[in-house]
């Protein structure tokens, strides 16, 4: 009755069982004892054709319903004949730890490994055996249960395969990629909020120290590869370690502004801001900011991605000043010249003072000589004006050789001053190249109380006129001086 009862528990169970016969294993592993084999996993690792011969020696007893089942036998004969399909490949590995466990003189052994159905279906095992009471030292019989786990081991697998998309996602990206913890900076929200504070640009205004504590309560996680390029680093810690020389000078400012996004709840945003690589150079940086999906309340993990955007600033700030300055000479251009006459007319600011000049002979050696000739006098002078003249004066190139110089703010006092810097770094000039001597005539006026600053331009371009003609007139050349002037009049 007994026997009927255990032959029904072990048939209706729903976990796969085997009773097997290790004896012949026994045996070999006494001639191994014999030989001087102590270390038994060193020694079935040194040959896997002896872990083969150990699973050759297990003999099947018997099996239950479940076994038949899971391995797509018909009966006990058909699994038989299959064993060489259903333990092959990497399962002789795993059969190391069991086959040392019995060595070692262990009678329950457990592991995880992989057998295959008669079809060829892969299954993922977990594998456990008894010495069944009796049989200690013969081994003569085991219970062994082989559960299928291979719904379990594909989700492990996926989801390590999910992780190692998104590690390689994060480290290959071609984004610098930040993950940061901000969840001390939310506590330092969160305790200001609850001291009553509502005007919170105001708080930071009256309390700067805030902004830098919360800029100092930044937790960097992890960086990839990108953003060691991007800051010059070669390699993560010392990126970490050097991080003020990255986030410095007016990285305050856009932080404060940071802040106040995540004040008024907005845990997605971006802005541009200046960091520096570790060798000092700028970089122009596109910053993306977001707080990731499950931590929106405690700011724990945040992904800050940084798109280098120097390059496209460079060629905005050329752009800019191809719209300001005339390329050959450098100096501020007449479009910038007009803007700044409008803005000066706007202005309270009094006196406006103005120089204008000309270059003498400028057209006599574009025709004798040739326009690089020409080209080279234009360089000349504006390299001098740029010499002299500094913010908040600027220098023009009005015309083919005209230039005027703007002085808000100057009397005739300080047009006095400009023009002697002037004449004597043109006497430099003319110094390093005396064959080639720059000429000019200039005329300046300074503006009378209510005085427009157009009429002012004119008083100041009639003097360079009449300067011009005594020029041309000393020089032997009067009927060419009167013939510009008529032709600009």
């Amino acid at each position: 009755m007994s026997e009927t009862f255990d032959s029904d528990i072990f048939n209706l169970a729903p976990t796969a069982m085997w009773i097997e016969d290790f004896s012949e294993v026994q045996a070999l592993f006494d001639i191994w004892r014999s030989q001087g084999v102590t270390d038994i996993r060193a020694f079935l690792g040194e040959d896997q054709s002896r872990v083969a011969e150990c699973s050759r020696r297990i003999r099947v007893l018997d099996v239950n319903r479940k076994t038949l089942e899971l391995f797509e036998a018909d009966d006990i004969d058909h699994l038989r004949a299959n064993l060489s399909t259903i333990f092959r490949d990497d399962m002789l590995k795993t059969h190391v730890i069991e086959l040392a466990k019995l060595f070692d003189g262990e009678r329950v052994f457990e592991s995880t490994t992989s057998n295959y159905t008669i079809s060829g279906r892969r299954l993922d095992i977990q594998l456990r055996g008894a010495v069944l009471p009796g049989y200690e030292a013969s081994l003569g019989k085991l219970l062994l249960t082989t559960e299928d786990i291979t719904a379990r081991e594909d989700a492990r697998r996926a989801e390590a395969e999910q992780r190692r998309h998104a590690e390689g996602i994060f480290e290959h990206s071609p984004v610098s990629l930040w993950i940061e913890d901000f969840s001390r900076i939310r506590a330092l929200l969160e305790d200001i909020r609850a001291r009553g504070i509502v005007d919170f640009r105001t708080f930071m205004d009256v309390h700067p120290e805030f902004v830098r504590q919360c800029m100092s309560e930044i937790r960097v996680i992890d960086v990839n590869r990108a953003t060691l390029e991007l800051f010059c680093a070669t390699e993560r810690n010392e990126l970490l370690q050097r991080l003020r020389e990255v986030f410095r000078d007016d990285m305050e400012k856009p932080f404060r502004e940071q802040l106040m996004e995540l004040w008024n709840g907005n845990l997605h945003h971006h802005r541009e801001v200046v960091n520096y690589a570790l060798d000092g150079t700028v970089r122009h940086i596109l910053l993306h900011f977001s707080v990731f999906p499950g931590h929106e309340r405690d700011w724990t993990r945040v992904q800050v991605a940084l798109t280098d955007i120097t390059a496209r600033k460079k060629a905005e700030a050329y752009l800019e000043y191809l719209g300001k300055h005339d390329v050959l000479t450098k100096l501020y251009n007449r479009a910038f010249y007009a803007e700044e006459i409008n803005r000066l007319e706007r202005k309270l600011l009094r006196p406006v003072s103005v120089i204008i000049f000309d270059l003498n002979g400028l057209k006599e050696a574009n025709d004798r000589l040739g326009h690089d000739a020409g080209d080279a006098l234009l360089r000349r002078f504006g390299e001098i004006l740029n010499g002299a003249v500094s913010h908040p004066d600027y220098a023009c190139r009005i015309g083919g050789d005209e230039f005027a110089v703007l002085m808000p703010g100057a009397d005739a006092k300080g047009v006095a001053t400009m023009t002697e810097t002037i004449n004597e770094l043109l006497k430099i000039n003319n110094q390093f190249y005396s064959s080639a001597p720059l000429r000019m005539s200039y005329g300046a006026a300074t503006s009378e109380p209510g005085e427009a600053i157009e009429n002012v331009i004119k008083r100041a371009d009639m003097q360079m006129y009449e300067r011009k003609r005594e020029y041309y007139e000393a020089d032997g050349a009067g009927e060419l001086a009167k013939g510009r002037s008529a032709r600009r009049a």
